[in-house]
């Protein structure tokens, strides 16, 4: 099967400024070359530790922040090549659901009016059509004809984020990225929007990049899953085969610590030493190394390369690759 989105070596990297005249001194390497392929309806996860760089890569991938570097192949074009009018006209087909549904919503206009908007823009449809398609899809996400004339802070976040996804799929994309969309709600909230992004991903036959630090909400979610750690993918593999066989220490440490109710037997907990080095100045070698419990001398000095290992299964580790 073709992919529907395929990234090669993209990277974004953040000028840094200092001194008076606010030269230039380095760069935080937020995305530092990733390689990623994700098929029409599929979910692919994206998951890692805060400041991995995973809503980076969102946000470069729908060119919200221009990359440095690296291609972005969506439907047979490029996107990081495009300009800004060919742009516009893709993002059609490529809608994103943010973190915060307040701060991505207009807090002046109404919910009939956002979602309008958007329709608006790519001239779709005549008006009537518009109020129809509008009337519509509110109802789809779970909500009522009449909340359309009110505005963003009348709304329960829970409510805020149905609207955020009622603006993402009113113009029927074929992809949407999820930028950690539950992070914000409350746990009973989490399960009730991530069971609507469930049922609308058959009901549109979306394909779906589902950004996440929590892994059960991954599991729930996703066909796919590529773990991020200081801007790089580490591991990705199909669900089942990272939740029962994971082969990256960090990996191994990140599902060590997801609580389970009643387990089995007794799992061991992997406990990471020190903290996420900065991405402006990341560890020479493989950038895991300094808290890896398995390090060598060959991953202080050499940066180990995404590698399938099997059954579609791909991890960067030295000691994985050499079949320790």
């Amino acid at each position: 099967m073709k992919p529907l989105l395929e990234i090669k070596g993209l990277e974004k990297h953040f000028p840094i400024k200092s001194g008076f005249f606010k030269k230039t001194t380095g760069y935080v390497k937020a995305v530092d070359g990733i390689d990623l392929t994700v098929y029409p309806g599929e979910t692919l996860g994206i998951v890692g530790e805060s400041g991995c760089g995973k809503s980076t890569t969102g946000r470069t991938i729908l060119r919200l922040l221009e990359p440095t570097a690296g291609e972005v192949w969506f439907d047979g074009k490029d996107l990081a090549k495009l300009s800004n009018e060919e742009m516009r006209r893709m993002r059609k087909d490529v809608q994103m659901i943010f973190q915060d549904p307040y701060a991505s919503l207009n807090p002046r206009m109404t919910i009939r009016q956002i979602l309008l908007e958007s329709l608006e823009v790519h001239g779709i449809g005549t008006a009537e059509e518009r109020k129809r398609t509008v009337e519509e899809i509110i109802e789809v996400v779970g909500l009522r004809k009449e909340h359309l004339d009110r505005h963003p802070h009348d709304f329960s976040g829970g409510q805020r984020q149905r609207i955020g996804i009622a603006r993402a799929l009113v113009l029927k994309p074929k992809l949407v990225i999820a930028d950690e969309p539950v992070s914000a709600l409350d746990v009973s909230i989490q399960s009730q929007i991530l069971n609507l992004l469930k049922d609308l991903k058959k009901e549109f036959n979306l394909t779906l990049v589902f950004i996440s630090h929590d892994l059960s909400v991954v599991k729930h979610l996703c066909d796919r899953v590529a773990v991020m750690y200081l801007g790089r993918v580490v591991e990705i593999a199909d669900k089942k085969t990272l939740f029962e066989n994971p082969s990256h220490p960090y990996t191994r440490a990140l599902l060590s610590a997801v609580p389970v109710a009643k387990p089995k037997q007794k799992r061991e907990r992997v406990i990471l030493q020190g903290d996420l080095p900065s991405p402006a100045n990341p560890p020479s070698g493989c950038t895991f190394h300094p808290r890896c419990p398995h390090v060598t001398d060959l991953c202080k000095t050499q940066s180990p390369r995404l590698q399938e290992i099997g059954g579609g299964q791909a991890v960067s580790c030295h000691l994985v690759q050499m079949g320790g």
